[in-house]
């Protein structure tokens, strides 16, 4: 994550800890596959409970980190192919243990990062975003699926269902037809998010009060953000410009992607470190933080203004490490 965060400075082209450009190059992979495919990976392998089951999240770590380091890049390549395949077959082993659609669209979610993984190998990274982007939206979705199925009610895992073959079906057709396939997983964005927005919790429990409500405020800001996402891939296509590629990866990554594992943190993380993380108030600053970043961001992008854009990276890239911090300090007190 930190070196993520230091990359991310470098291609925002302000002052960085460690200013590399070869570092800067590698943000997109060492978020998503380093940062966030170890999370959830990790919180997966807690749940199969199989000593084998952490290759995956050990595999996409050491790869990612060994890129950072500045080993041959094929050495880090080949193991974060190997980390996500593992955590393909991590998946598999889950749906075998409980046959269920819920984790059929899991598995589903690991395969795209593993093909982003594998053609990393002779394609460019921009190229395989959908990909990852598919990765991202369609696990978070099952684990909101899984985690509100009362609440959902039973249409829930055939909608799911249906959701991630038309955002799969979206993302490999990029490959091949970049505008059209950027449609469709626009649309299968477009279409997760007005689902979660109705069908999940956080309509309900944002008049509550302490982590329902903190929960509610995260889950509904990160679909908004995905639903922003959705709509620019479905009305334009493959991004042509520097603004539209920015709204639609970051409104993904960040709005989406970050907000949902704030929401999420408090409820999952106990399971994955054998510690309590009790909900603080203090939670909300990297919220808010979080979420007018990106709205300075966006209207960077919208306005052309490079100032705007760099400041809400940069309130981002604090949210980011606020929040982590947070989580450190409640982990320890408690």
């Amino acid at each position: 994550m930190l070196t993520g965060l230091n990359a991310a400075l470098v291609r925002l082209g302000v002052w960085a800890p460690v200013a590399s450009a070869r570092v800067g190059d590698l943000h997109g992979p060492v978020m998503v596959l380093g940062f966030m495919g170890t999370l959830i990976s990790l919180e997966r392998a807690q749940a199969l409970r199989n000593p084998l089951a952490y290759l995956a999240p050990g595999l996409l770590g050491l790869g990612s980190l060994l890129l950072v380091a500045g080993a041959p890049q094929a050495l880090g390549k080949l193991l974060l192919l190997d980390g996500t395949v593992a955590f393909v077959v991590l998946a598999v082993a889950l749906w075998r243990r409980a046959p269920l659609g819920l984790v059929a669209a899991q598995a589903v979610g690991a395969l795209m990062a593993a093909l982003a993984a594998g053609l990393w190998l002779v394609a460019d990274i921009a190229a395989l975003l959908p990909l990852l982007a598919a990765f991202l939206v369609i696990t978070i979705a099952s684990e909101r699926a899984e985690l509100a199925q009362l609440t959902m009610g039973r249409r829930a895992v055939p909608t799911l269902l249906a959701m991630a073959a038309v955002i799969s079906a979206g993302a490999v057709a990029s490959l091949p037809w970049p505008d059209w396939g950027a449609r469709l997983l626009g649309a299968g964005c477009a279409a997760t998010a007005v689902w979660l927005w109705r069908d999940d919790v956080g309509r309900r429990m944002i008049r509550s009060t302490g982590l329902r409500r903190f929960n509610a405020a995260a889950l509904l800001a990160g679909n908004l953000w995905l639903l922003v996402a959705g709509l620019v891939w479905l009305i334009g296509g493959q991004p042509s410009g520097s603004g539209s590629y920015d709204a639609v990866i970051h409104g993904v990554f960040l709005g989406f992607g970050v907000s949902m594992i704030m929401a999420h943190a408090p409820i999952i993380f106990p399971a994955v470190l054998g510690r309590p993380l009790p909900y603080r108030p203090v939670m909300w600053v990297p919220l808010g933080l979080l979420h007018s970043g990106m709205a300075i961001r966006l209207s960077g992008d919208l306005t052309a203004l490079d100032l705007l854009w760099k400041v809400g990276g940069i309130i981002t890239v604090l949210a980011v490490l606020s929040f982590a911090l947070s989580v450190v300090l409640a982990v320890v007190r408690s």
